[in-house]
């Protein structure tokens, strides 16, 4: 391939994945900003970064508002699965890298259903995630994201972030 078409076909990679939208946006420690394909779409989320809240996570609530959702956060990029056990309302998991782009989309996980919940799909290269977001089920369909889109945190590492904060 000639070094014209390598950087046109990178480029439209880039383009592809939210790059010709990856300014700096505004974050804040209570939500996360999507990059979809129209408007960016915030999350608010109560955030679950250490082994305690992670265990419990969103297990036992009967309700989650549209628009709201529970950010897991790894200090580094690591294989995960999740379950199911004691959640009584259906999930999305949003399975993301450290850039903060979306690797993987589990939707309308199952309550109660104790099956582990892959990370990554079957034959990810780099099954390695930062962050999962778990919000209603429905609401990744409703909200327009998808594999590939950025998002934005503050607390993803702004150096590697796809979409950093401003």
């Amino acid at each position: 391939m000639s070094p014209n078409k390598a950087a046109l076909a990178a480029l439209v990679l880039w383009l592809g994945a939210g790059g010709a939208s990856a300014a700096p946006v505004a974050c804040s420690p209570g939500s996360v900003t999507f990059q979809t394909r129209g408007d960016p779409v915030v999350v608010r989320v109560e955030v679950s970064d250490d082994e305690a809240e992670r265990a419990r996570g969103l297990m036992f609530r009967r309700k989650l508002d549209p628009g709201t959702g529970m950010l897991f956060i790894y200090d580094n990029p690591r294989p995960v699965s999740f379950w199911m056990r004691n959640t009584y309302i259906p999930l999305d998991l949003v399975f993301l890298d450290q850039t903060g782009t979306i690797r993987h989309i589990h939707r309308n996980a199952v309550p109660l259903d104790e099956t582990p919940i892959p990370g990554a799909a079957p034959g990810d290269p780099r099954p390695e995630r930062r962050m999962i977001l778990e919000i209603g089920g429905g609401e990744a369909d409703r909200l327009g994201l998808a594999v590939g889109q950025p998002m934005a945190h503050p607390r993803l590492p702004q150096d590697l972030a796809a979409l950093p904060c401003g």
